[in-house]
């Protein structure tokens, strides 16, 4: 049993964890074996989140006065916060991916999005989106397609002009 102070100290950690992200993702881990649960911790830890497991009295505290009050207060089960400091998609990709993976086990309930609360389904739809870096990569080949498609076509001119076909 935990002491008051205890829970105090929890509940600072947590409220604290709330404040630092963007987005706040409500699943479970328990039932899931050890070696396992470590593992997606570590991947949602590799895309800059973090996963907590505690009361749900103590996660109802913690988002008191905050934007995931809402989601987290009146929890009932056993229940996993998984928090986005960056990129939201990222880690709703790990939380979804776990989902599938032990699928009789563990479930994506919800979320919140800065401060629009998400259903189940919308959480799984932010999952397939791509990450950041291929948004990031996608745009930067939008961004350079111009320039290389015109790059082409000199080189293209300069290749004729070399065989004679093209007069100068």
């Amino acid at each position: 049993m935990m002491t008051r102070t205890e829970k105090d100290v929890v509940v600072s950690a947590i409220r604290a964890q709330i404040e630092k992200s963007q987005a706040v993702f409500l699943t479970n881990l328990v039932g899931i074996p050890s070696p396992d649960a470590v593992r997606i911790r570590k991947g949602v830890r590799s895309v800059n989140g973090f996963v907590a497991i505690t009361k749900n009295t103590l996660f109802a505290r913690a988002a008191k006065g905050t934007y995931a009050e809402e989601l987290l207060s009146n929890l009932t089960g056993t229940n996993a916060v998984a928090f986005a400091y960056e990129d939201a998609a990222a880690v709703a990709k790990v939380v979804n991916d776990a989902s599938g993976e032990f699928a009789n086990i563990v479930t994506v309930k919800g979320g919140m999005l800065g401060t629009k609360k998400l259903s189940s389904a919308e959480v799984i739809a932010l999952a397939k989106l791509p990450s950041r870096n291929e948004m990031l990569g996608t745009l930067l080949a939008t961004f350079n397609a111009p320039v290389s498609a015109f790059a082409r076509v000199l080189f293209a001119i300069n290749e004729q002009k070399e065989k004679g076909a093209v007069q100068a």
